[in-house]
């Protein structure tokens, strides 16, 4: 094995590399673009009354709606709570 080999079979396939992240890119773009409308406002509702009672920000909050069958719509609200702290 010449020193030249070496460095050759480290070269990792980048263009393979970007295509993959791309794709998951494209995807969750095409996953938000197809959402209702009302979600961006939802969950800065949502954000709002939550920071009446606790200090977080906007990241801890998710809400996505997930169509399952024809008639039927899940919401899901994902929320990270701050831990409590002891007296």
């Amino acid at each position: 094995m010449s020193l030249l080999d070496y460095f050759r079979s480290s070269a990792k396939p980048t263009a393979n590399i970007a295509k993959e992240r791309l794709q998951i890119i494209v995807a969750h773009e095409r996953k938000q673009r197809h959402g209702p409308d009302y979600l961006p406002q939802l969950k800065q509702d949502i954000l709002e009354v939550i920071r009446r009672y606790v200090s977080i920000s906007e990241d801890q909050v998710s809400v996505q709606l997930e169509q399952k069958e024809d008639d039927l719509s899940v919401l899901e609200l994902n929320v990270a709570l701050p831990e409590e702290r002891s007296a």
